[in-house]
């Protein structure tokens, strides 16, 4: 150890050592041994130490001072030494500085300077009134010797002096008076009277970092280390002492930094910096083995050091300083390598390190082996005619033949022993496998003699050696040596100049020059040749380091190359824009701008800042700038409400200004967040336990416009009351530690602010047990020698965010739980994002990694849910993937025009057409309208065009009052909240001729007229529906006058009346075995006792449509085996019924009885989405279905929801319509259901829904064609279309009609009493 003593002691310098052989001790003083025999002074302890008496030192003679070592030796093993240590003397005893008189106000501090030399303030003590002070944590001293006081009182005014006491004669300093003043009335200044000052410590040593202001009020002082809070607690090597000095003890290499001394009185602070720098002694990471070993064969010996400053190594062999030659050599920076071991390299071999403040040493033993003797058996002779095949400058290679003992030598190794010439220490190569008889000899010298013998080995042991063999290496030829004084230094952004001289063992004139340069980082060189001694390369990458190097050509070729030089070329401006600059709206009056730097390899050179250039959008010249630091994030303040800003962005070196982004714009909220209610309930949260703490994370409030200022997370065991911690608004995960082990905790989370806190969130968790090693949260480095195990997986990030920040724009925030609390990122861990969306459902992750806690996600789709994910990987370690977050991009305009644009004539009214439509492929939002254009000219300007507008949840539209006989054109445009999108393509269609009874109804746009038609397939045994002025069984043939025809409708309509009373009361009588004998034809419309839900969750029924029964069948069948039948009444009117061919007329009598309906009403007490009641029907006489069925419409709230489906017959009988039931109270219009494919639908259901009609046939089935179910038009608009087609007849008309009606009925009734 170090020793410190003063002159004229006694000081004792320690050595132990250990063997079975008693060592003997010696002692070296500077490196020369030491004669204890003669001298009267120093003298060796019986147990080996030094003793020194009476320690001499003067300003000229310091016979004791200096570095001792100890010596041990044994005869047969060899000698050690000891690390050095230092004996210091101190000097004589002498002040720098002397305390001066001083005056104090009560409760501050006073300092008294006593400098004294480094090594004399351990004897410095101080007396007050010649009394001695007594030193706690409110009066010390400091390193120096110099004295503070804090927190003076009237008890600390006196007379102070200080001694040193070295020995001998104590030696006294001035005395100086301190005066304790009372409080000044008025506030005094703050100021340092002592600032700390930076220290360069040992570990293991204290350091004091001394900190005293003064002023009034009486000040409080605190710490900071590398700009973040320093405290004490929990920590013993940390002491704050009154007045505010900073006490370190046992330093530690992680205590180095900066640390800084803040001073505060309520009216002013100051502060203070120093710096704390640690040096580390030579400590060892890998000490030398014991080796044992033959002669001539190769060992290393090894040696890692490590400490601050890095060390230096030397070897030593018993006690004297290895130099390295030929045969021992440093290899590996510390490790000792010999070669070709004779019987004198045994001994003891030290690894010596040392550094500025300490020295160590670690040894280890080598012993020579004898040749183990030779087992009983026959050894081979000498391997025959050695010689060498390839003779090299630096290699040979050797051939020999088996020896005459083992001609076939499959069994036989061999040793070739080899020398230089005149040298005793062999060396030896061993064949790599049996049988062999060459090998190759490297690492030889040029132009060097060597002395080479074989020996044949077999499993009785070597044999005789093989006569020696000379051989000459080739001399090296003259080549160039390396080109010195090389030098590079840039001219300008993108060139270099690179100078060197001629070599100096040139053998032979220089021919040219090859310069060879590379971009640091790449592995492709590039070169140019060069005549002279100097070169400038164009052409270059601005602001990167390159390498060069020189080689110079002779006749011979190429010679030895320079070292490379490195040097960066210039810097210049940036060349490209920062990138993924984006806006965040933080309140009424302040905008976030988020960006990245350029590209890289265009930053040419150091980025310094960035420049912000911000204006009104309505204000274009008026511009601000801002210049900020290196962050990639600015926040603008004092905007105005409301209002549209533009912002770009521009980088910044020492050159100048980069080109800038694009404007981006943003507007700022009308109005701040809400703070007159609490926040809502936190919309997530996650526990994860461990063993004694839970990992809480969570996501804010989905609300997001009221404030929330910050969290409060209670827990406790089976309660959440027992504790509460309160987290920083913008934290998303907290660790609760200092938990039970395979405990129950409930835990508790809740948003405040200023108003209270919000709704609590519930989660529980239980503690793992002790035994449970599954986490490890703590990694210890191991010991030595000790197996490092497999790297555990890390825990993943928390409270993953998802910020929407445009229409294809998403930025994800995270945590990360095993950074420290400031989440600063120090190591080289980086995150991976991944992220997907769920439309379509087998859509594959994208990933990309980020080194930082946030990702900017672009190029997504508007609109549409994304679901995030993060991981961490540091090395070889990973996180699994962590909690998803979820975010939805905003709307964009419709990216797309309408498809499927059909146009079709309303049946009965030619002046009247229908525009079929689909929403957009793309979008981008929830469509809020449409507009209809057309116009009778495709190429008139879109402005004269006539405007239809229509709203979001409809996809057809009539449009009324057009000119017969003419070409219109039709566009369609849809539009969301964000605005318009494409108009579709011009679809062409043209208004019948005239107004005329076998006009067909369904006039389709021509399909060559214009893009967007579609003709509507309406089949092969297509029959015109009767309605307008057809004949009563559709054959244009037969016409009759329409006002004759109503009046049959409306006789046949009382008829009918009259019948389903009759028939209704029949059914209700009928027994429950006959209902059971029915139920194939008496099906539920909802299949249940009661109907689940409410009107906006059913879905239209399909319509399966037969010519034997008429049923309405919901597709989706109930569970329920015993379904309760309810009666639907299906209110008819004469356009619904579907026309009899002429051709059936033979069958009608052979059917009397096969068509029969009934309706009974049942009540219904659930709430249903459309009728309620059930049809039963049987075969009838088909006539006795001409009249209109009417419903009791007071039983049918809803009936509007019931949907209509038009099929068009493929033969009679078999297709009929079945129409929604009118409101209550208005009209119905009988035109309307022969409208194709329209229904009405409840307000809520979707837009359009596809739907699939089934039609019987006699014998066989139609395969299920999809029928697309487009809205209806409203109530409102239906009522007026049947306000249109209301006709008036004459009285005379309706007499002639009531006549040739009374005949019908007596037909009529023989029919039925049949």
């Amino acid at each position: 150890m170090d020793v410190l003593s003063v002159r004229g002691a006694s000081v004792i310098m320690n050595c132990s050592a250990y063997c079975e052989t008693s060592p003997k001790i010696e002692w070296k003083k500077d490196g020369t041994l030491l004669n204890l025999v003669s001298d009267d002074r120093r003298q060796l302890l019986p147990d080996g130490s030094l003793l020194i008496n009476s320690v001499v030192h003067s300003k000229h003679n310091k016979p004791d001072e200096g570095y001792y070592q100890c010596v041990a030796t044994v005869e047969s093993l060899g000698t050690i030494v000891s690390r050095t240590a230092k004996l210091t003397v101190a000097g004589l005893p002498r002040f720098t500085s002397q305390p001066e008189s001083s005056s104090v106000y009560k409760g501050n501090s006073a300092i008294l300077n006593c400098e004294v030399n480094v090594d004399l303030a351990p004897f410095v003590r101080w007396e007050q009134d010649r009394q001695p002070v007594f030193l706690d944590d409110r009066v010390f001293k400091l390193p120096s010797g110099a004295l503070i006081i804090s927190n003076a009182t009237d008890m600390d005014g006196g007379v102070y002096r200080c001694i040193i006491e070295s020995g001998g004669t104590p030696k006294y300093s001035d005395e100086a008076e301190l005066k304790i003043l009372p409080d000044p009335e008025e506030p005094q200044s703050l100021v340092f009277a002592r600032q700390p000052s930076s220290l360069t410590k040992v570990t293991g040593q204290s350091a004091v970092f001394p900190c005293v202001a003064v002023g009034f009020p009486t000040p409080y002082v605190r710490w900071t280390r590398n700009e973040e809070e320093l405290t004490t607690e929990g920590s013993e090597r940390f002491l704050f002492l009154a007045g505010g000095s900073l006490v370190i003890s046992e330093v530690m290499e992680e205590d180095v930094g900066m640390y800084t001394c803040i001073a505060d009185n309520g009216n002013e602070t100051i502060e203070a910096q120093a710096e704390l720098a640690v040096q580390v002694p030579p400590e060892f990471l890998k000490r030398p083995a014991n080796i044992y070993a033959h002669e001539s064969m190769d060992i290393v010996f090894e040696c890692e050091v490590t400490g601050k400053p890095t060390p230096t190594v030397k070897w030593v062999k018993n006690g004297d300083m290895v130099i390295p030659s030929d045969y021992f050599k440093i290899v590996k920076e510390h490790n000792l390598q010999v070669l070709g071991l004779v019987k004198s390299d045994e001994g003891f071999y030290q690894c010596i390190a040392e550094n500025d403040v300490g020295n160590a040493q670690a040894g280890a033993q080598l012993i020579i082996l004898d040749l183990a003797p030779a087992t009983t058996g026959p050894l081979p002779s000498a391997p025959r005619d050695v010689v060498a095949t390839l003779v090299s400058t630096r290699f040979i290679r050797l051939t020999w033949r088996t020896p005459v003992s083992d001609p076939q030598g499959d069994n036989l190794t061999y040793s070739i022993f080899y020398t230089k010439e005149g040298i005793n220490r062999e060396r030896v190569e061993n064949t790599s496998r049996p049988g062999e008889t060459q090998v190759m000899i490297q690492n030889l010298m040029p132009e060097t003699v060597y002395v080479f013998r074989v020996v044949a080995q077999n499993k009785h042991g070597p044999g005789e050696s093989s006569a020696p063999l000379k051989v000459a290496t080739q001399p090296e030829v003259q080549l160039p040596g390396p080109a010195p004084n090389i030098r590079a230094y840039a001219n300008s952004p993108t060139s270099v100049t690179v100078t060197w001289e001629t070599p100096l063992s040139g053998n032979g004139e220089i021919q040219n020059y090859k310069l060879y340069y590379m971009e640091k980082g790449q592995d492709s060189e590039q070169d140019v040749d060069v005549a002279g001694l100097s070169y400038t390369i164009n052409g270059l990458k601005k602001y990167t380091e390159y390498s060069f190097r020189v080689v110079a050509y002779n006749k011979h070729g190429p010679g030895v190359s320079t070292q490379d030089v490195v040097v960066r070329t210039l810097s210049d401006v940036p060349s490209a824009p920062p990138q993924n600059l984006t806006l965040e709206v933080r309140n009424s009056k302040s905008i976030m701008l988020h960006w990245q730097p350029p590209p890289a390899g265009t930053h040419s050179g150091q980025i310094t800042g960035y420049k912000i250039r911000y204006r009104k959008v309505s204000r274009k010249s008026d511009v601000t700038e801002s210049i900020g630091g290196t962050q990639l994030f600015q926040l603008i303040e004092g905007l105005e409400r409301g209002t549209e800003y533009s912002f770009r962005v521009a980088a910044l070196t020492v050159n100048g200004t980069g080109p800038a982004t694009d404007w981006v714009s943003a507007e700022t909220f009308e109005s701040d967040l809400d703070e007159t209610r609490v926040p809502e309930v936190p919309s997530s949260l996650h526990v994860r336990p461990l063993v004694t703490s839970i990992v809480v994370s969570w996501t804010p409030p989905e609300n997001q416009n009221i404030v929330v200022r910050g969290y409060a997370i209670g827990y406790g065991i089976g309660s959440p009351h027992a504790q509460t911690i309160k987290v920083d608004y913008k934290q998303r995960y907290y660790t609760i530690e200092n938990l039970d082990p395979s405990s129950h905790y409930v835990i508790t989370l809740k948003a405040f602010n200023n108003v209270g806190e919000g709704i609590p969130l519930y989660e529980s968790a239980v503690t793992r047990p002790h035994s449970d090693t599954s986490e490890v949260d703590l990694f210890v480095i191991n010991a030595p020698y000790t197996p490092v195990p497999d790297p555990s997986p890390m825990m993943p990030p928390v409270g993953v965010q998802a910020s929407i920040l445009s229409h294809d724009t998403i930025r994800i925030t995270w945590a990360d739980n095993s950074l420290p609390k400031n989440q600063k990122i120090t190591d080289a861990r980086y995150y991976t994002v991944r992220w997907k969306t769920n439309i379509p459902a087998n859509t594959k992750y994208k990933t990309a990694n980020a080194t930082t806690l946030s990702y900017l996600v672009t190029g997504l789709k508007p609109n549409t849910l994304y679901e995030f994910s993060v991981m961490v990987t540091k090395g070889r370690r990973s996180s699994t993937w962590s909690m998803t977050a979820h975010g939805t991009t905003f709307e964009l305009v419709p990216t797309s025009p309408p498809k499927d644009v059909t146009v079709v004539s309303k049946e009965g009214k030619p002046r009247t057409i229908i525009v079929n439509w689909q929403p957009p492929s793309e979008a981008n939002g929830k469509i809020t309208g449409y507009i209809i254009y057309y116009s009778t000219d495709v190429n008139a300007e879109i402005h004269d065009w006539v405007i239809e507008p229509v709203v979001g949840n409809r996809l057809t539209h009539q449009i009324q009052e057009l000119t017969l006989d003419t070409p219109y054109y039709f566009k369609i445009q849809a539009r969301n909240s964000k605005g318009m999108g494409p108009m579709s393509e011009a679809v062409q269609f043209r208004t019948p001729k005239a107004e005329s009874s076998d006009k067909m109804p369904n006039d389709q746009a021509s399909g060559s007229a214009g893009k967007g038609s579609r003709p509507v397939d309406i089949g092969p045994d297509y029959k015109p529906p009767l309605g307008g002025s057809n004949s009563p069984h559709g054959s244009p043939t037969s016409p009759l006058d329409s006002n004759m025809l109503l009046v049959i409708i409306v006789s046949v309509g009382v008829i009918t009346i009259v019948i389903v009373v009759i028939v209704a009361v029949f059914c209700t009588r009928r027994t429950t075995s006959h209902q059971k004998k029915k139920r194939a034809a008496c099906k539920s419309v909802n299949g249940s006792h009661k109907y689940k839900g409410n009107s906006k969750d059913v879905k239209p029924p399909d319509l399966w449509i037969h010519h034997e029964r008429l049923e309405l069948k919901p597709i989706d069948k109930s569970p329920d085996p015993n379904p309760i039948m309810t009666d639907t009444p299906i209110p008819r009117n004469s356009q619904d019924i579907t026309p009899v061919d002429n051709s059936m007329d033979s069958n009608i009598h052979q059917r009397r009885n096969s068509y029969r309906e009934s309706v009974r009403n049942t009540p219904s007490t659930d709430t249903m989405p459309a009728s309620s009641s059930q049809t039963c029907a049987d075969h009838q006489d088909p006539e006795s279905t001409t009249g209109a069925y009417l419903a009791n419409a007071q039983e049918e709230d809803s009936a509007q929801n019931l949907p209509t489906a038009h099929v068009r017959p493929s033969h009679p009988l078999k297709s009929f319509a079945v129409p929604a039931v009118p409101p209550a109270g208005s009209t119905y219009d009988p035109a309307l259901p022969s409208t194709p494919l329209l229904t009405q639908q409840a307000p809520n259901h979707p837009v359009h829904s596809v739907k699939t009609a089934s039609i019987g046939t006699l014998g066989r089935t139609r395969p299920p064609m999809p029928v697309v179910v487009p809205s209806a038009p409203d109530v409102q608009e239906t009522t007026r279309m049947l306000e249109d087609s209301e006709s008036n007849y004459e009285p005379d008309e309706l007499t002639k009609e009531m006549a040739h009606l009374e005949g019908l009925m007596k037909d009529l009734n023989a029919i039925t009493t049949a």
